[in-house]
């Protein structure tokens, strides 16, 4: 026997704040740490993939922009986000911030759209930084478009390194003590304000704390200043590793 119920409704889990988030469909990372810094209620954070090749090239990370409003158009429709974030780093230096909030928008409905370099931009200001020691995993030519973009917002990377690696899983693969020992050697050339660890797929959140202990620097990266930039864009509350957070 059928037995229908009577029931209520209630309005959505992100009451304080609804906040989005695309992500590369080769990214491992950044899920997890996003997850870190959302409170136990009131705000809702929601998921979307965009295809992305296997190996980061400037031609490849361009090729996202054709993807990103159907990425977009995968958050669920009834949610009126706060903020869309997307997650990629080196991407959004080649498609332009400008142009990710177009595409974002074409997709979903948000007040605010942010990215990775916006956000580092953003925690500079905050923090008072203007010359970073840079780190990336990536190849030089994804490193420098990157660091142009940067140069061009006023901050500057004269201290700069990379792992050299192409290739997405791996990225997500490199230990924390090889991203320890390769932040405090560009650090200890001096002449900078903070680390920045570039990438999405680079895993940062359990060491923050340790490189800024023994550089002495507030140390940035992509999740970190991500993530923070949506909570700030939101007016929501958060807390997260390192000094950006505690600023």
């Amino acid at each position: 026997m059928r037995h229908p119920f009577p029931f209520s409704v209630t309005g959505p889990l992100g009451y304080d704040a609804a906040l989005g988030l695309v992500l590369l469909q080769s990214d491992e990372t950044i899920e997890d740490e996003m997850r870190r810094l959302i409170p136990d209620t009131g705000v809702a954070l929601y998921h979307s993939r965009v295809e992305s090749a296997p190996e980061v090239t400037t031609e490849t990370l361009g090729q996202m922009a054709h993807d990103l409003p159907a990425a977009a158009g995968r958050l669920p429709r009834p949610i009126h986000f706060d903020v869309v974030g997307y997650g990629c780093t080196s991407g959004t230096s080649v498609i332009g911030p400008e142009r990710i909030a177009e595409l974002v928008n074409q997709g979903c409905h948000t007040r605010h759209v942010t990215e990775p370099l916006s956000g580092l931009v953003a925690a500079c200001e905050h923090l008072g930084v203007s010359k970073l020691a840079f780190l990336s995993p990536y190849v030089e030519d994804v490193s420098s478009t990157l660091r142009g973009a940067l140069a061009a917002r006023g901050v500057d990377s004269p201290v700069f390194g990379s792992f050299d690696e192409a290739e997405e899983t791996r990225v997500a693969r490199i230990d924390g003590p090889s991203v320890i020992a390769a932040a405090k050697h560009l650090a200890g050339a001096g002449g900078v304000d903070a680390v920045f660890l570039s990438c999405t797929n680079l895993r940062s959140f359990g060491i923050i704390d340790q490189i800024e202990a023994e550089t002495g620097l507030p140390v940035l990266s992509s999740n970190l200043v991500l993530g923070w930039h949506m909570f700030q864009l939101a007016g929501a509350r958060t807390t997260g590793p390192g000094r950006l957070f505690a600023a």
